[in-house]
This record gives structure tokens, sequence and C-alpha cells, in this order.
């Protein structure tokens, strides 16, 4: 088993959802980001998702969007973020799965990546803009070098793209709550429990559910038809409101801890 599936069964075991915040890398700097890291490790985080900011993203809402482009003039690179968590990872003892758009990795080299993602203790790999269609030479790379591959689906996908994304995945599949882009949404879609029990009978790998999620309550609800939750524009708000405080890094911790509450 690979460590974000152990980390599943862990919380299986423990009838409980994982809880997977997301952060934007480099933002406000990579120095900073280790120590953020370690704030979600201490406020309840199963499982890190860690954004590579990109220039022109197509899922990123606006909160996310102005996080990459603060990370890019601050000089963050995808290499940068790998020895981020080369050094970091050991202290973590939790899975790293990094978010990315596929040009980063196009323009490195797919087995250069993949080689040197794994080296770095990076668990698994979610590239958005990556269908499981046209994503052979990547999983071939990633499977090489033992890196979980994490496909998306959405309330829009056909039986058609719910088996290859299945057949393409391993880890988790991550289900988008709603069509659209990430940010903050007063509700919850009334379809998402519907539609997540659907997929969870479908599905041989751990659902996840992000996209909106930004509350304690909501975090309960999800909770209760998924196997992860996923909170990202709320924790990358945060960030930006109290990124030039000497508090930050606590002030993200204490907001984990109420979002990972329910699940305690």
């Amino acid at each position: 088993m690979s460590a974000i599936s152990e980390v599943f069964a862990e919380c299986r075991r423990d009838k409980r959802a994982a809880f997977i915040p997301f952060l934007s890398a480099g933002d406000p700097n990579l120095q900073t980001t280790g120590s953020l890291l370690q704030a979600l490790v201490m406020g309840g985080a199963d499982i890190i998702e860690l954004g590579v900011p990109f220039s022109d993203p197509i899922a990123d809402g606006p909160v996310i969007q102005s996080a990459s482009v603060r990370a890019l003039e601050a000089g963050t690179s995808l290499s940068g973020i790998l020895r981020l968590v080369a050094r970091q990872r050991d202290r973590l003892g939790v899975p790293v799965v990094l978010f990315t758009y596929y040009n980063p990795i196009h323009v490195r080299g797919v087995e250069n990546f993949a080689e040197q993602a794994a080296s770095s203790g990076v668990d698994g790999v979610l590239c958005v803009d990556l269908p499981p269609d046209e994503a052979g030479e990547f999983i071939q790379a990633m499977r090489q070098h033992n890196l979980d591959t994490i496909f998306l689906l959405a309330p829009t996908s056909t039986r058609d793209r719910i088996a290859k994304v299945q057949a393409s995945s391993t880890g988790f599949v991550y289900y988008v709550s709603r069509t659209g882009v990430t940010g903050d949404q007063g509700a919850l879609p009334k379809e998402l429990v519907k539609q997540a029990r659907r997929l969870r009978r479908k599905l041989h790998h751990p659902l996840a559910v992000g996209f909106g999620i930004n509350t304690p309550e909501q975090v309960a609800a999800v909770a209760k038809v998924a196997d992860g939750v996923v909170v990202g524009s709320a924790l990358v708000k945060l960030v930006a409101e109290h990124g030039a405080s000497p508090r930050l890094a606590a002030v993200l911790e204490e907001r984990v801890r109420q979002l990972t509450a329910p699940l305690r």
C-alpha cells in the first residue's frame, strides 16, 4: 500500500474521513510555506495538497489565482517546491500530494519530474488539466516511481469518464463538488450527497470531495458521504489575510483544528 492508501485505511478503521488541506506553495514565500506545512499537521491534517503556482490556471478561483501570482513574484519554482518537500517530508509524517498543471511537468520532462518528485518525498500527483485519456506517459512514469496518480471527477462526469478515472487513479479519486472554479460558497450543492454516494458505490478507490468547503459544518456534512474532505481556498485566503503576521502559522493551525473538530 502507498502512504496515501495507508492513511485512508487508518481513517476507515477509525470510522472517520481524512482531512486534506490545500496550500499554495510559495505564498507568501517558500520559507514561510515550510512552517505552514507544520501548522497543518499540528492542526490535524491527514494528507497535504501542495499547489504548484502556475501563470495560466483554469480550475483555480480568484483566491488561489492571487496566491499563485504572489508565489511566482516571490520567485517560487517547481525545483524550489521539491527541495522544500525534501526538507520537510520526514518532519511532517503525512503524505504530500502535488496539485499542479501539466505544463510545468511537460517542460521538465515527465520522467525527470517523476524521478525528482519521488526522490523529494512526494507521494502523489494531481495534474488538474490532464485527463486520463491523454495521461498514458504520465501514469507510466508515476507508476515506475511509486507515485500515486489522482484524477478528477465532476458532477458532469459521464459513466465512461468515471470508468476511466477509476482505472487510472491510485491513492484516491478527487470529486469536484460543483462545476466551475475553486472558492467560497454559501452552501453545499443540493445534489452533493446523492452524487457522492453514487460514486462511492462505483469506485474501488477512496473518494475525496473538494471545491467550496469552508466551514466545520460543511466538513461534517461532506465527511458523512466521502472518505476525504479537501479544504483549500478558505486556508489560502487566511494566509493572504495574515501573511505579514508573525502569528500566521498559529492562526492557520487553529483554523485547521476548528475544521477537523467534526472528524475527531
